[in-house]
């Protein structure tokens, strides 16, 4: 006679190996390091900064709030990224890190660069289409070498960058409250849920 419950014992923690085996494995080749609460923080300060601009307008304001709103999301970003890797102990000069990077940068560089183009031509009341789609673009692509929610992510943002070039530029704050704010905090949670915070 066998003891009692272990088979089950044996099942359960070989099952414990394999989701443990699964999940290194997932993280040697990708980059795990997307914050979660960090894009839930994002996402509030979106909201804010959309309550506080209004519609987009030909005006230095709006692009004022919206450029220091871009800094203040940066910063919570790279700092909640700086946090999520520490206690995850994924080192951000490994190899995946530095493919996120490469592949999420250069749409963002794209943005700065036709953000003054934009600017200088009094198309302000399209930059939110433009921002919208570019980091909808820079999160799908790095998100290639990231958890399989962070190119949806992506994928979402673009969709409503398109949405919003359709739509009337008078709406313009609500795509970016959409966006930046809506999808920043549900992905965001998302993310804390199922990927480590």
């Amino acid at each position: 006679m066998g003891f009692p419950g272990a088979p089950t014992a044996l099942h359960d923690r070989a099952a414990d190996n394999l989701r443990y085996i699964r999940r290194t494995m997932e993280g040697a080749g990708s980059f795990t390091a997307i914050p979660g609460w960090g894009g839930v923080a994002v996402g509030a300060t979106a909201l804010a900064a959309a309550a506080v601009s209004g519609p987009p307008r030909a005006s230095d304001r709006w692009l004022e709030v919206w450029l220091g709103e871009a800094g203040v999301a940066a910063s919570i970003a790279i700092a909640a990224t700086v946090h999520k890797a520490q206690r995850s102990g994924l080192p951000l000069g490994a190899p995946p890190s530095r493919r996120f990077a490469l592949a999420y940068v250069p749409a963002l560089a794209a943005g700065a660069v036709l953000t003054a183009v934009f600017a200088s031509k009094a198309l302000i009341a399209d930059l939110p289409g433009l921002w919208l789609l570019l980091y909808g673009a820079a999160l799908a692509a790095g998100g290639s070498t990231s958890v399989r929610i962070v190119p949806v992510m992506g994928l979402c943002f673009m969709a409503l960058g398109a949405l919003a070039f359709l739509a009337p530029s008078s709406s313009g704050h609500l795509f970016m409250a959409a966006g930046f704010g809506g999808l920043h905090i549900a992905f965001g949670l998302a993310i804390a849920r199922h990927h480590g915070g």
